[in-house]
């Protein structure tokens, strides 16, 4: 099968190891009600994207929109007949995959490459929306969550009378395979710390640590695209995959080169996506979590077992309501759409 990915002029990048430090000035919280609750949220008037999947390479429009309070993030196939058309995006309904997050409900009705939409939504602090798509696959767009959090932030959010339940981590749980592993760990806020390590010397080793708190996903994730190995390119197509992507929605590695033209967003690029991606991997959880996320060569199946792992642990979690300390670490409090990286 031929490459979609286009042969270009290849392009010299470089990564720094040291991590952003968190930004700690706190605007006010506007969604807390007058008992001190975070009141939940959704998204005020309904936005559209359409492209094509990454891994399907179908074309596809997806329609972000209102959702009542307690509803959850769900999404909608339009293009069902016949069969249960809506399905939750739940952890308990993610299908085994390391290239994506994908959920099917019991009618066999799946949505797939839902991370990045879901890390835009939990980034924004959204709690509640109705995601109609008419086809298998969410779009790529250019391989971020950016598109998504610049339309999500323009059409505003609106507050809803129901009080925002977190999941508090009260033990750590841990699960691994081979050199990958990833931990689930008592902390104050979402926290995540992630390492990872290629042998093309492009992408190398690269940690970094992040508070999810602050608008913080925003500025310094949101913009972080997919990536993958040219080596690697050939058998995903050969099994089906990455059918849609071209180097203008992948950052593609080859050794010491970046082929996708203009390089890098940010030189850490790979390792701020794996973040972002375990942020919309950890969303489907069904609430925020408030509690550190250390993964180590960890991929989307991989978090998923770590939920599932928690969940089926004994005195590992509770639901707490959010109080006024706890409302001002959630990812999406106080973020501005002018926080948006700006693409040079």
């Amino acid at each position: 099968m031929s490459l979609c990915f286009r042969p270009l002029q290849r392009v010299n990048c470089f990564w720094l190891g040291q991590a952003v430090p968190h930004r700690h000035d706190r605007r006010p919280n506007p969604r807390a009600d007058k008992w001190g609750k975070t009141v939940q949220t959704t998204i005020k008037h309904a936005v559209t994207f359409t492209g094509v999947g990454l891994h399907k390479g179908e074309p596809v429009r997806m329609t972000i929109g209102p959702a009542d309070r307690d509803q959850g993030i769900l999404f909608l196939r339009t293009d069902v007949i016949g069969r249960n058309p809506l399905v939750p995006a739940r952890w308990d309904l993610v299908k085994p995959s390391k290239l994506c997050t994908e959920i099917e409900n019991d009618d066999g009705v799946g949505v797939s490459t839902i991370e990045h939409v879901m890390a835009a939504l939990a980034g924004c602090g959204i709690h509640n929306a109705l995601i109609s798509i008419d086809g298998p696959e969410a779009p790529i767009l250019d391989g971020s969550s950016r598109p998504f959090v610049a339309r999500i932030l323009k059409a505003g959010l609106v507050e809803q009378d129901a009080p925002v339940r977190c999941i508090e981590v009260l033990a750590a749980v841990e699960v691994r395979e081979g050199e990958a592993w990833a931990r689930l760990e008592p902390a104050k806020a979402l926290e995540i710390d992630f390492a990872i390590d290629f042998a093309d010397a492009a992408i190398g080793r690269q940690r970094k640590r992040l508070t999810l708190a602050n608008g913080s996903f925003v500025r310094e994730l949101s913009d972080c695209r997919t990536f993958c190995r040219q080596a690697d390119v050939e058998t995903m197509q050969a099994n089906g995959l990455a059918l849609g992507g071209t180097y203008d929605n992948a950052v593609v590695f080859d050794g010491a080169d970046v082929l996708s033209p203009g390089g890098l967003r940010r030189a850490d690029e790979p390792v701020r996506h794996k973040i972002l991606d375990a942020v919309g991997d950890l969303a489907v959880a069904g609430a925020p979590i408030l509690g550190r996320y250390v993964g180590n060569r960890a991929g989307h199946a991989m978090t998923n077992w770590l939920l599932r792992t928690l969940f089926a642990t004994p005195g590992a979690w509770r639901y707490v309501e959010c109080d006024d300390a706890q409302r001002e670490v959630l990812p999406g409090v106080g973020v501005h759409a002018d926080e948006i990286p700006a693409l040079v």
